[in-house]
């Protein structure tokens, strides 16, 4: 039965596998359980982790170290390829509050790091590393370790071993405090989920339908098109007109309006009122139900652009209405109704309304492809492309005056901002950015459960000992200081003063700590991108000054 001792407490591959599977197995199980309401989700897998590195389950070093790397890139580049859109309207809007709010976070945990040393005298080694290890912060560890052993050359265990300590409650103390945040402050979950909502809809601008009669002198005897450039800063299309004649079309550039047409018009709430002053008056009794019960030879259908050559390219560009004759109203994406302007560009996966006769749609639908089976297959050349450049983005040294170590990105925030590009900006490359949320939520959760798993093993095997006869309880009473004080202080200030949604704090928070697992936890809570748009937001200056802080700890103070 050798080969069963192997399995179980060899060092080999299939070893490897079966353990984090174990942990990761038992750990989401666990995290189903629900005390007064609250569950620690995923972050089980952490203590697994821990329970099985103290029990000699452990794995090879470089094998670990490469699984935890690449769990966690999987997870960040996940998050960035799914906040990526809204990243950069949402940082217009708030981002300088919410990064501002983060170096606060990061500035306090420094401060009570100093205020620790002096008042315990604990070496500033241990204390960066219970500093690190406080805020999730496995970059901020290494570059201390890199500053240290420039200046006293040889290996020093004792900040990996503060960082090993204080990182289980760590990642415990930033979700009790955004557990806390919430009761103290009596916030309602399903009100903050509908605020979200309502600043989407406004943010995104989402497209409505109206009736309007054409009552303007002005307008009688005009064609759509030349009516259409006079109010070429507004959005809006025509899509069907019923003439006084009784007579219902579909509209062209070169229908012409008379006086008492009726317009069905697509548009976005901010300019409702300029068209209806400009057309005349709303026809409010003929909503979209009656438009469909006009005329039955019309038929409103939706298509899904599936066809790669398509991504990137102008809805204007395909000459849809002039060559068939149909009306393209509104483009869905990502769950949002947009106006489908000309100047418009797709993207794979987009639903695009559109109306006109079942002939004429059927041609339309073979252009743009319209096969579910085409979106199913995941796009992977984007996917590791996207992680080859953040990983060398990540690795790129950035040296400053005064700090003999230079600060890097890293494994997790290069790939994270590299993520965020690529999602905004890939269509422009020709890069098919379109994955379904299933595989993306699959992607982002294998990524972070893998790297749970890992740091749990890496800091079980000598964890109890640290604890008991080395002063392990106190590091770990520090640790949660240094964690709770500075979020707990600019949580209540970030909702009392800035009156940030709840949803988008836990986001902040999670960010402000460069914390995975707070931010799994946060999206369970939220059920929306909220946290992981504000972790994204805030994630590349709170890594630059983890990194950078931990450095200067290590200089000043040692």
């Amino acid at each position: 039965m050798s080969w069963i001792e192997e399995l179980i407490f060899g060092t080999g591959v299939g070893h490897s596998i079966m353990l984090l599977s174990i942990c990761i197995v038992v750990g989401i199980l666990l995290g189903k359980i629900k005390v007064m309401g609250i569950s620690l989700g995923i972050t089980f897998v952490l203590f697994i982790g821990l329970l099985c590195g103290h029990f000699g389950l452990t794995i090879d070093n470089n094998i670990l170290h490469f699984m935890k790397e690449f769990g966690l890139i999987l997870f960040v580049f996940s998050i960035g390829m799914q906040v990526g859109p809204g990243f950069f309207s949402s940082f217009r809007k708030g981002g300088i509050t919410l990064n501002m709010l983060a170096v606060a976070i990061v500035l306090l945990g420094v401060a009570a790091t100093i205020i620790i040393f002096y008042v315990t005298d604990l070496p500033m080694d241990v204390m960066v590393g219970i500093l690190s290890g406080a805020v999730t912060n496995t970059p901020g560890l290494g570059a201390a370790q890199t500053a240290f052993s420039d200046i006293y050359p040889g290996v020093d265990n004792s900040i990996a071993l503060g960082y090993a300590v204080a990182y289980p409650l760590g990642v415990i103390g930033i979700i009790i405090a955004i557990v806390i945040i919430r009761y103290i402050l009596r916030i309602n979950i399903k009100k903050e989920q509908l605020g979200i909502e309502e600043q989407e809809a406004l943010s995104q601008n989402q497209a409505v339908a109206l009736s309007l009669e054409v009552c303007n002198p002005a307008l009688f005897g005009n064609d759509v098109q030349s009516v259409s450039k006079l109010l070429s800063h507004r959005e809006f299309v025509i899509s069907r007109v019923l003439h006084t004649d009784g007579k219902m079309e579909i509209v062209s550039n070169n229908t012409v309006l008379s006086q008492g047409d009726k317009l069905l018009v697509i548009t976005v709430d901010s300019d409702v009122d300029t068209l209806k002053t400009f057309f005349g008056k709303e026809v409010k009794e003929m909503d979209r139900n009656y438009w469909i019960n006009l005329d039955r030879n019309f038929v409103s259908r939706r298509i899904i652009v599936t066809k790669n050559e398509l991504n990137g390219k102008r809805l204007g560009d395909l000459n849809l209405r002039k060559l068939y004759g149909i009306n393209i109203t509104r483009i869905n994406r990502s769950g949002v109704d947009l106006v489908a302007r000309r100047n418009l560009v797709l993207q794979l996966g987009d639903r695009l309304t559109v109306v006109g006769n079942d002939e004429d749609i059927h041609k339309v639908e073979s252009i743009l492809g319209n096969s579910m089976k085409r979106l199913n297959e995941p796009n992977l050349i984007t996917i590791f492309l996207g992680i080859f450049i953040g990983v060398l983005f990540g690795s790129i040294p950035f040296h400053f005056p005064g700090i003999p170590q230079p600060v890097k990105l890293g494994l997790a925030g290069g790939p994270l901002i590299i993520a965020i590009l690529i999602s905004k900006f890939g269509y422009k490359y020709k890069l098919i950015t379109y994955n379904t949320i299933s595989s993306n939520l699959m992607l982002r959760e294998i990524g972070i459960t893998i790297f749970l798993a890992c740091v749990g093993i890496s800091a079980g095997d000598g964890f109890v000992d640290v604890l008991l006869n080395r002063g392990g309880f106190t590091w770990i009473g520090y640790g949660f200081l240094i964690t709770f004080i500075p979020v707990f202080i600019v949580g209540i200030i970030a909702r009392l003063v800035f009156k940030i949604n709840y949803c988008t704090l836990m986001g902040l928070i999670a960010g402000s700590t460069t914390d995975p697992p707070a931010l799994a936890y946060a999206n369970s809570v939220a059920g929306n991108d909220a946290p992981a748009v504000a972790y994204a937001t805030v994630y590349p200056l709170t890594m630059f000054l983890r990194v950078l802080t931990a450095q200067l700890l290590i200089i000043i103070f040692c």
